[in-house]
């Protein structure tokens, strides 16, 4: 039996989505993990298919809660992996919450204090429905992430409820508004139900959390 190399032997394992476990639950940002490692968050108006997303990605069905009452997830949640200091975030629903509006304005600037403070995220996941693209709140985070320069990734979701000829357009609509976002570095189309996507979104993800990993906290000019 041979030892490895030191070189491969020191190799880190690759990061395993199907590995991820809830990890804490926070309300504000003093209550999230330490700001350190690699944190990509996923976003999305209430019933665009967040949680189906997350779910269909780490091959775990009961990891992020699916509600027929969209905008009941009101913390920002965290999801280790197998690689220390990497998670997946969800980060609370916007849209059709039957809430009262203090209550709505409080989850907004919780929502904001995690996306300007937190120098632990590498990138951002919009989740939004195909049929339903660019929709407000889906226009203020890609706003949102032009101005700090954070990568961008978009699942245009329930690809599935569509005929392809119908999805490849919305498609098409979709790259063509955004054509000047240069935050903008992936665009899928995504079916959580037909596994579409998958492993571009597992490819992406990977590619962030390690680049997060390597560099440290990015030199954001969203900080100051």
């Amino acid at each position: 039996m041979h030892d490895l190399p030191e070189s491969e032997s020191a190799l880190p394992k690759p990061i395993a989505f199907n590995s991820a476990r809830f990890l804490v639950s926070a309300s504000k940002v003093k209550e999230c993990p330490p700001d350190e490692g690699s944190e990509v968050a996923f976003a999305g108006r209430s019933n665009a298919g967040k949680s189906s997303a997350i779910n269909a990605i780490t091959v775990n069905s009961k990891l992020a809660r699916t509600s027929k009452t969209p905008g009941r997830t009101r913390l920002i949640n965290f999801f280790s992996l197998n690689r220390p200091g990497c998670r997946l975030v969800d980060l609370p629903g916007y849209g059709y919450a039957k809430v009262a509006k203090d209550m709505q304005e409080d989850w907004q600037k919780h929502l904001d204090d995690y996306l300007s403070r937190r120098e632990c995220l590498h990138g951002l996941v919009l989740v939004m429905d195909i049929r339903h693209p660019l929709q407000d709140f889906d226009r203020m985070m890609i706003e949102w992430c032009e101005h700090s320069q954070m990568p961008l990734m978009i699942l245009a979701t329930k690809a599935d409820k569509l005929k392809s000829g119908q999805a490849k357009q919305a498609m098409t609509k979709i790259r063509q508004a955004l054509k000047d976002v240069s935050c903008l570095e992936h665009l899928i189309q995504f079916s959580a139900l037909k596994k579409q996507g998958l492993e571009q979104a597992r490819d992406a993800l990977e590619g962030w959390l390690e680049a997060g990993l390597e560099s440290g906290p990015p030199g954001s000019p969203m900080q100051s």
